[in-house]
């Protein structure tokens, strides 16, 4: 599935994701690949990233933590989220 991950002031990460792992505002939620649309607020916390591969722009690069090849977090401060036909798109604070 594709992730975007956009806030104010650019476009964070856009590229084929395993999973997703998100702060909901009733807990922590996973989407996978081909997840039912979903429409949901965030509250402050990590998103947890897994990927086979991760290319950052050298401009955001620094927002990123690493937990391994295949996995990046990335804290926010609030936010929402939109999956749709296999693309979620993050609006993150």
């Amino acid at each position: 599935m594709i992730l975007e991950i956009v806030s104010p002031e650019a476009t964070l990460f856009r590229g084929e994701v395993t999973s997703v792992s998100l702060p909901g505002v009733d807990g922590s939620f996973q989407i996978l690949n081909n997840h039912a649309p979903i429409v949901s607020i965030l509250k402050q916390g990590t998103v947890s990233i897994a990927a086979q591969s991760f290319k950052f722009d050298k401009e955001v690069a620094g927002k990123f933590t690493k937990v391994n090849d295949q996995n990046y977090t990335l804290e926010i401060a609030s936010g929402t989220i939109e999956m749709k036909d296999n693309k979620v798109i993050v609006l993150a604070d």
